[in-house]
């Protein structure tokens, strides 16, 4: 079984090495590859690689083309997020935002850049047609009007109104979950897994997600700009709605140890199936420390 740094570094190599063949103007390229290769977590194409993994998929480069897609598409979402017509951040992973260093307006562009560029990578490779096509189907619901662009417009329509908790998940499920659970359900998808198996792994990822955004909630509050590598405190200033907003520091703590023991119950019913190796999925449950 392959570790999580294994995989990460698959997609890192992956993504430095054919990024440029697929990009004709060189300052979009290199507004492009300035936020693709300023580091990050890797996590949702490292998830949909350990999943394929589990299952038994060989790793080869058509499959790694299709899970660095969602990579792409992540960084065309935290640059366009960054914009000053949106959040107007100043820092990501540690570096000044992507039109802190080449604009707006190439900024725009390289986000524009890497959304499509995403489709192709998923569409244009040896995979067999029905698998690209259900991943192409499955990405464009998760990150379009009905997934993460719906969480993102969601989150700015109700800035200044507190939520009920129903519709603060049913925010933090699209903007940011839609995209987490694409991302282990496309493991499933490319190893050709069974309905039952994929419905079980869309479960783990939907549970996932909710927890990724509890968290990054979470540490929006008790975090540290050295340690989350962008600003911090943010979310009170701009009125957002956020879980610690709702239900406090103690009560968020709460919610993401539900939502992680959701999670866990979903791996072990894969564990359970004995369909593939899931022990891995441990690794990725271990991301949130605070």
């Amino acid at each position: 079984m392959m570790t999580i740094a294994e995989l990460k570094r698959l997609v890192d190599q992956y993504l430095a090495k054919h990024l440029a063949a697929d990009c004709d103007q060189a300052t979009l390229y290199s507004s492009m590859r300035y936020s693709l290769m300023a580091g990050g977590k890797r996590l949702r194409p490292t998830l949909t690689l350990a999943v394929a993994h589990a299952l038994g998929q060989e790793l080869d480069e058509n499959v790694q083309r299709a899970a660095c897609a969602v990579e792409l598409l992540h960084t065309y979402s935290l640059i366009h997020d960054d914009l000053p017509a949106m959040d107007n951040d100043d820092l990501r992973r540690f570096l000044p935002t992507n039109h802190r260093r080449f604009g707006a307006g190439m900024a725009t562009l390289a986000g524009d850049g890497l959304l499509t560029l995403a489709f192709q990578w998923v569409s244009e490779n040896d995979l067999p047609v029905e698998v690209r096509l259900k991943l192409v189907q499955l990405l464009s619901e998760a990150a379009g009007p009905a997934g993460m662009v719906a969480g993102q417009a969601m989150d700015i329509h109700y800035e200044g109104t507190q939520l009920p908790l129903a519709q603060l998940k049913k925010l933090h499920a699209k903007k940011t979950g839609a995209l987490l659970k694409y991302s282990v359900l496309a493991g499933g998808v490319i190893a050709q897994a069974s309905e039952q198996t994929c419905q079980l792994l869309g479960q783990f990822g939907a549970h996932y997600g909710l927890a990724f955004q509890i968290y990054d909630d979470l540490m929006d509050v008790i975090g540290s700009e050295a340690k989350m590598g962008k600003a911090v405190h943010k979310d009170a200033d701009e009125q957002k709605n956020t879980y610690p907003s709702l239900v406090g520091v103690e009560g968020t703590k709460k919610a993401l140890d539900q939502a992680l023991s959701a999670a866990r119950d979903d791996q072990q019913q894969l564990i359970a199936s004995g369909v593939g190796d899931f022990k891995l999925l441990d690794d990725f449950l271990a991301y949130f420390q605070y």
